[in-house]
Formats: structure tokens, C-alpha cells, sequence
């Protein structure tokens, strides 16, 4: 996931064009595939024989236009390029005409960001549907459709926004860490945030080596906390027979730090015990376990308002 392009007065949200160059030039090195966002309609619930890269923008601004899409274009990359339809036209933001350019490209896929790219949890359902419906609205008169794929702006959602989600759009994206595979929620697909701070070659490499941490359930399904469910009762419930559980270890940024998190695995089912509430905005734990064809990895995110 990736935002802006040599904005570099913005390094959250910011990569170094050098730097993206060089995140392409590692993944074909590494003779690895660009995957079609038109595969997920097609393959999604088949299992994989290869991994392949997906490159995904949010919020189109301006700098994705004039520096990053020449190099997409010129070797046809695949892309998704996820719109907020309020901010199109505005200072530092695309236009209808540069976004409409993107869309002709048969490698290049637009998706719905919200209109307004507001904090959503903090909406009440009617406000945050109205939201969905007017960027729904803009879409279809714009580009004459809405597109299949939603993005979370800042990857939260609560769980009666998550099911209104799945009615309007085939597959939705958070901010979460990790791989996609065929059992991942198609409504909570993670990702890896790629910036100044964790763009960098060293983790960009770790990254293209990551394999799926599958599992089949976690609880709770709202990633919402609401009052006194700070933090929450998390499971995740892996599948029979699941190999190298033992070998799992959890890291969350509970109590405002990183820290080692408290597990207990009973069968295939992981208890993850925080030891104190989440204080940021968003409570983030990554799980991972290594095993003979690499380290495997799932990353997660509750919110607060």
C-alpha cells in the first residue's frame, strides 16, 4: 500500500521515487508476478500455485500521477488506485480527466475510498451510509460504475459498516499487515504499508519473503472496541492439523509500546491475553511463526474512537 510519491515533506504517507524503482526492480529480480486485480473475481477461493505482488495506492494524489503512473504505465504494472470522490480536483489531488486516463489502461483498476475519507467509525450507520452512497453516486456518473473494490480510510470500520460494505462491493482492504489467501476475509483484506519509515529496502525484502499465517476464524469479528471492550477477547482459530502452531509468537502495540504479547494455544485454538489496554486510536498485533518454507505472517487491528 502505497500513498504518495516524492512528497517528502509527508514521510508516513510518502515513499522516495528511487526507492519505489527499486521495490519494482526487487520484485522482478526476484522472479516474482504483478497480480491482476481481475484474479480476485476470477481465482480468489482457488489455492495459489505461486506468490504474486499486488500494488495498491490510496487517495490518488497528484504526485501518483505525474511520478509514479509513468512508470506503471510505460511497463504495464497492475494496480489498484483507490479514490475518495470529495478530494478529486482539490490541491494535491487528481482530477476526473488524469483519473479517467488511469482507468482506460487494462492493467489499472480504480476503487472506492468514501467520499469523504473521514474517521468513519466516528459517523453514526446513517451518516457513514449516506457517505458510501454519494461516493456509489459519483462513480457511476463519472466513470459510469462504482468499482468492486472498497478501501477503509485509515482501515477502520466497525462491523455494521463491514456488513454494508459486503452488500455494495466485491472485496474491501484494510491497513492491516499481512498476505492475502484464499481464506482471508474478502471484506478485510490486509496490506502492507509501504512508506519513508517502513519502505526501506531491508524490510521491503523481508515483505516479498512472507508467506500466509492461515487461519479460519478470529474473534471478536467487530474490529470496533467499543466501552469496556478495551482490550479486546481475541481468539484465532486455526484449522485441524494446522502445523508449527507451537512456534507462533504475537506482538502488539498494547499500552502504547510494542511489546511481546501473552499467547496460550489449546488444540488449534490461540488465546491472545493482553496484559493492558490498547491507548492509540488503532491497537495493532502481528503474528507470525516460522517453519520450512519461511515465516509466516498475519497482522490485525482494532480500533477506537
Amino acid at each position: 500500500m502505497y500513498h504518495r510519491f516524492e512528497e517528502n515533506k509527508y514521510p508516513s504517507t510518502n515513499i522516495r521515487l528511487n526507492i519505489f524503482k527499486k521495490h519494482i526492480n526487487l520484485i522482478k529480480e526476484n522472479n516474482l508476478n504483478f497480480y491482476n486485480p481481475s484474479e480476485f473475481s476470477k481465482n480468489f477461493n482457488k489455492v495459489k500455485d505461486q506468490k504474486k505482488i499486488l500494488l495498491t495506492i490510496d487517495d490518488a494524489f497528484t504526485s501518483f500521477y505525474e511520478n509514479a503512473w509513468p512508470i506503471l504505465k510505460k511497463e504495464k504494472i497492475p494496480f489498484i488506485l483507490f479514490v475518495s470522490t470529495k478530494a478529486v480536483g482539490n490541491k494535491g489531488y487528481m482530477n476526473w480527466n488524469q483519473i479517467k486516463e488511469v482507468e482506460k489502461a487494462n492493467f489499472a483498476y480504480i476503487g472506492n475510498h468514501s467520499h469523504s475519507h473521514d474517521y468513519l467509525t466516528k459517523f453514526t450507520f446513517r451518516k457513514f451510509v449516506e457517505d458510501i452512497e454519494k461516493s456509489i453516486k459519483i462513480f457511476n456518473d463519472k466513470l459510469g460504475y462504482n468499482p468492486i473494490f472498497f478501501s477503509y480510510p485509515f482501515g477502520e470500520y466497525n462491523l455494521d459498516q463491514k456488513n454494508y460494505i459486503s452488500n455494495n462491493f466485491e472485496f474491501a482492504f484494510g491497513q492491516h499487515s499481512g498476505v492475502i489467501d484464499l481464506n482471508k476475509d474478502r471484506y478485510e483484506l490486509p496490506r502492507f504499508p509501504l512508506n519513508e519509515k517502513y519502505g526501506e529496502i531491508k524490510r521491503f525484502k523481508e515483505v516479498m519473503s512472507y508467506l500466509p499465517l492461515q487461519y479460519r476464524i478470529i474473534k471478536p469479528e467487530n474490529k470496533f472496541m467499543n466501552d469496556g471492550e478495551n482490550p479486546p477477547k481475541m481468539t484465532i482459530e486455526f484449522f485441524k492439523d494446522q502445523k508449527n502452531l507451537e512456534k507462533i509468537n504475537c506482538f502488539s502495540n498494547e499500552g502504547s509500546k510494542w511489546r511481546k504479547t501473552n499467547i496460550v494455544l489449546i488444540d488449534n485454538i490461540l488465546n491472545i491475553n493482553f496484559a493492558d489496554k490498547f491507548i492509540e486510536r488503532r491497537g495493532r498485533i502481528n503474528c507470525s511463526l516460522k517453519d520450512e518454507n519461511g515465516w509466516r505472517f498475519s497482522g490485525f487491528q482494532f480500533v477506537q474512537n
